[in-house]
């Protein structure tokens, strides 16, 4: 009794549920945890939005321009920056990024602080009109949530990355309302290999999500839209047709959100950042309101085929109906910059919603050049703004299925989904005709840090070479002459003999096999130094680099032992083949068992 007063009340708790309650059962209570807390994340960063956005420009007339567009997005990042650099003091931007990450390098651990900051961050970002998504930064705090849960009740690596994965898709699920879609982002965008008994505790967040989110905010679909024109065969081409222009939309929105934040990479005060990226943000917003916020408004006029003035509100272009064409794609070509000068700026966003945006107003354009070149019969812009916005979410996430589902599910457009699935499916492969990698796992990639379904990569990517470093073996000195170093040889069971200076360096290599014909001639013992008999460092590891990069350095030289050093260069150990297979071959049971 006196032994168990000493524990706190949670180590008591935690004895008393392995004792009477199953981890398969607490994996599934924990699940309905993940969803109700991170559903109510979402209502609280979108009321946070719109507070914020009804009280600086609910007044805002629609027929003219408001100057005020020019100082709202700055003053935005600009207290972002200051509250992520003074309160938070931690890289907090690409969300989805950071997740993938965790679940790469940190195996799941994902820090406290990301459960309420980029709440905070991107609630006053997106308020003052950042043009950028609330979605990728409550993505990071659901699989935070699901994160830190695991740690606090002491779960093990594999339920802390299906937690995270539970945090993503209930997160999802309750901001758009859309379960199906939580549950296929996970599988598709975070990439996790899971088994049929991970699926359970995936559907319970992503329903108990929906299920608060239609408790908080009503049953209706996030956007209204009504299907007043049915889809006929005929139109299949120019489904297909919208499908390969998305994807080269998509493409486009990616490498330029990637160039221009390699751009903004060049400066390190975050005030020269602030003045570039609010510059550019403010002056694009001026000129083309709908880039305020996530541009949901815009999205719900053209699926909803309201006249060219209510789109062309609160623009220069106002009252010039005949320019509307020239204005959406004006805005398709600025987007990217939008978005990417608010993230780079200072601010804290996603691009969950910049692509639903995009791919809406791209949809919305295709069907309207066609129908004024006539090319065939009238097509419904309605119905294509739907099919560009799946399209576009395919194409720049490489995720089909979650394009297909969420569009669905947003908007209720069930009965359009034979369209939805081909559009997005020809986005998705064009795609891939240029890029392996979606704009979340393309930064992961170029470093070997990204998890994927492919078993082996996966593994490999998991592993870490700190993990299979041996250290036992015998360090000898460059002066050492053999009598000495037949001494040292004497004690250890090895055949591989590190050469190592006084800077710790490692110089050479001595193989026993080729000193075993000398080490009984004492004749020899002052004769030869360590310096003649040592070999060449045929390659070195560095403790950082990925595993994936380690087996590629083996197969090369033909090595079963390789040295590793430090990031200053000192020598630290050996990694052999045997070593990694082991390891290979335990991560894998544990990566793939039920």
């Amino acid at each position: 009794m006196k032994k168990d007063a000493r524990k706190s009340p949670l180590e008591l708790f935690i004895e008393w549920r392995e004792k009477h309650v199953p981890q398969s059962q607490f994996i599934l209570i924990l699940s309905f945890l993940v969803g109700v807390i991170s559903s109510l994340a979402a209502f609280v960063l979108k009321h946070i939005i719109e507070f914020i956005q009804h009280m600086l420009t609910g007044s805002f007339s629609t027929e003219t321009f408001n100057w005020l567009y020019l100082i709202y997005p700055v003053v935005g990042i600009f207290i972002t920056g200051l509250f992520i650099r003074n309160v938070v003091r931690d890289d907090i931007s690409h969300g989805v990024t950071k997740v993938l990450y965790s679940i790469s390098r940190r195996q799941g651990k994902i820090k406290r602080h990301n459960m309420w900051s980029s709440l905070i961050a991107s609630g006053v970002t997106i308020g003052f009109g950042g043009s950028v998504g609330a979605e990728s930064p409550i993505v990071f705090t659901g699989s935070a949530i699901g994160s830190n849960l695991a740690s606090f009740f002491k779960m093990d690596q594999k339920v802390m990355m299906l937690l995270i994965g539970c945090g993503a898709a209930g997160a999802v699920s309750g901001i758009f309302k859309a379960p199906i879609a939580g549950l296929v982002f996970t599988l598709e965008v975070l990439m996790l290999d899971l088994t049929m008994s991970s699926l359970l505790p995936l559907l319970i967040s992503s329903v108990t999500a929906v299920t608060i989110s239609y408790l908080l905010t009503g049953t209706d679909a996030m956007f209204h839209f009504q299907l007043d024109d049915a889809f006929s065969v005929s139109r299949v081409p120019y489904v297909m047709m919208l499908g390969v222009v998305c994807g080269l939309v998509s493409l486009y929105f990616t490498h330029v959100t990637a160039n221009v934040e390699q751009f903004f990479r060049r400066f390190k005060n975050p005030y020269v950042k602030l003045a570039l990226g609010g510059t550019v943000l403010s002056v694009l917003i001026f000129l083309f309101p709908p880039l305020y916020g996530e541009g949901y408004d815009m999205i719900n006029h053209l699926i909803n085929g309201s006249s060219a003035d209510v789109i062309l509100n609160n623009s220069l272009f106002y009252g010039h109906a005949r320019l509307l064409f020239l204005y959406m794609l004006l805005i398709v070509i600025f987007k990217a910059f939008a978005s990417t000068a608010t993230n780079c700026g200072g601010g804290c966003g996603g691009i969950f919603a910049p692509s639903l945006f995009l791919g809406c107003i791209s949809g919305y354009l295709f069907a309207g050049i066609c129908n004024m070149f006539g090319f065939g019969e009238v097509l419904p812009d309605k119905n294509f703004a739907l099919f560009g916005m799946a399209a576009l979410m395919s194409g720049v996430f490489h995720a089909p299925l979650t394009g297909v589902f969420l569009i669905a599910e947003l908007t209720g457009g069930y009965a359009l989904f034979l369209p939805l699935m081909i559009v997005s499916v020809c986005s998705y492969l064009t795609v891939r005709i240029f890029d392996n990698n979606n704009i979340y796992a393309i930064r992961l990639a170029q470093r070997g840090e990204l998890i994927t379904h492919h078993k082996d990569q996966a593994v490999l990517t998991i592993l870490k070479v700190e993990d299979v470093i041996e250290k036992n073996f015998m360090k000898i000195d460059p002066d050492m002459d053999l009598g000495a170093l037949t001494s040292v040889v004497a004690k250890t069971k090895r055949n591989i003999f590190p050469v190592v200076n006084a800077a710790q360096r490692l110089v050479g290599i001595v193989y026993l096999d080729d000193i075993r014909h000398m080490m009984f001639r004492q004749e020899l013992y002052h004769r030869f130094t360590v310096v003649k008999l040592m070999r060449d460092v045929p390659v070195r590891l560095n403790i950082e680099e990925p595993m994936e990069a380690v087996m590629r350095k083996f197969e090369e030289t033909g090595a079963w032992n390789l040295p590793v050093e430090n990031t200053s260069g000192e020598y630290i150990g050996f990694i052999s083949k045997s070593a990694i297979f082991t390891a290979y071959r335990k991560t894998l049971l544990d990566f793939t068992s039920d």
